[in-house]
């Protein structure tokens, strides 16, 4: 089974809605951060005509898209913030029904990804929490399983802690949000398929402390922590419109994962399942029959496991694969940790493979 990776990063702000750079300069960012794409995702404003193959002086080139993160301006507290991809056109005015919303992505041909679901205020900076809250929904495509500027929130105890991990961010950073993966078990245990993607949230923006007035999250620093890392039934071929539609067929089927790469690159990390007569990759299924074998391979030494909705089947610790043998159906994840300035962090998080 070939597959071809990229690399990306779904969810960014523009100045047409909080964010500090244009498209052609975001892509710059991407370019030089290494990333094959990147998706701009205003709030409750839908940019077309900006979507495209960006060139650097170098051939290098990154391809640019734009969806949309939507949700109702005028909720207060906010909350149910809904990423929205590949729809081509403006569903903002659907915010108030948010089960509408969804099936009109689905309708349009769209993707639609929960955001930042638990993330929580940061009282110390006067940052609010905006967390999912409308579960009852169903339809939507996956869950924003780590968002880094809401990580980077959840740490943000004290003033104290503000300074400092305003320039020493990666010692903050611990992985993606407990409550998040607890969920995404629950729902993946229900027989539900939820596909999992990492993204930075990018909005460049310039924070001030008295004093201080710091830039403290570029888009080419978090162009090169976590990003969802797709894997493509053939390589991109440079043409804006056959690439995107490569890109979101891949995210649908669940055939990718999500990778802290600022840590160790992630580039290379495969998952597959074997049966008696089938192969399957992240996001497939896979029948049982006399027993399935579980294989994860990671670019270096890590600690791993294999998870079937919350509970740990197989471990291995300073290792680069894992196997496991099961003739259990259910949803079987791999989660990896690596040591990274003194502690052990998050690392790479698989999408499922569905043993039935």
């Amino acid at each position: 089974m070939k597959l071809f990776e990229a690399v990306g990063n779904l969810h960014n702000h523009t100045p047409y809605s909080d964010g500090a750079l244009y498209h052609r300069d975001l892509a710059k960012a991407a370019l030089q951060a290494g990333l094959d794409f990147v998706i701009v995702t205003d709030h409750n404003v839908w940019v077309p005509g900006l979507e495209g193959v960006y060139t650097d002086n170098k051939g290098n080139h990154v391809l640019l898209l734009t969806g949309e993160e939507i949700h109702d301006i005028g909720r207060e507290p906010q909350c149910n913030h809904l990423l929205v991809y590949g729809a081509q056109k403006e569903l903002s005015p659907l915010v108030s029904n948010t089960q509408t919303l969804i099936d009109s992505v689905k309708e349009a041909g769209g993707l639609c990804f929960l955001a930042h679901p638990f993330e929580v205020a940061a009282p110390a900076v006067g940052a609010e929490s905006i967390p999912w809250e409308n579960w009852e929904v169903s339809g939507y495509t996956g869950i924003e399983l780590w968002n880094y500027m809401s990580e980077f929130k959840r740490s943000l105890t004290s003033k104290t802690a503000a300074i400092r991990y305003a320039y020493y961010p990666e010692i903050a950073i611990q992985g993606a949000c407990p409550d998040t993966l607890q969920k995404w078990d629950e729902i993946l245990s229900c027989g539900n398929k939820v596909v999992a993607i990492g993204n930075a949230d990018a909005h460049g923006n310039t924070y001030s402390m008295g004093p201080i007035y710091r830039c403290v999250f570029p888009y080419e620093f978090l162009y090169r922590a976590v990003n969802t890392h797709v894997l493509l039934e053939h390589e991109m071929v440079g043409e804006t419109q056959s690439d995107a539609d490569l890109i979101y067929s891949a995210i649908r089927q669940g055939h990718c994962f999500v990778g802290y790469d600022q840590v160790h690159p992630t580039n290379g990390f495969r998952y597959t399942a074997q049966g008696e007569e089938s192969v399957a990759c992240m996001g497939d299924e896979i029948k049982v029959g006399m027993g399935v074998t579980l294989q994860a391979a990671a670019p270096t030494r890590c600690n791993m496991r294999i998870i079937r909705y919350g509970e740990t089947v197989k471990r291995v610790d300073d290792a680069t694969h894992i196997m496991h043998i099961t003739r259990q159906a259910g949803a079987y994840r791999v989660e990896a940790t690596i040591e990274f300035k003194g502690k052990s962090r998050g690392w790479i998080y698989s999408n499922p493979i569905y043993v039935l």
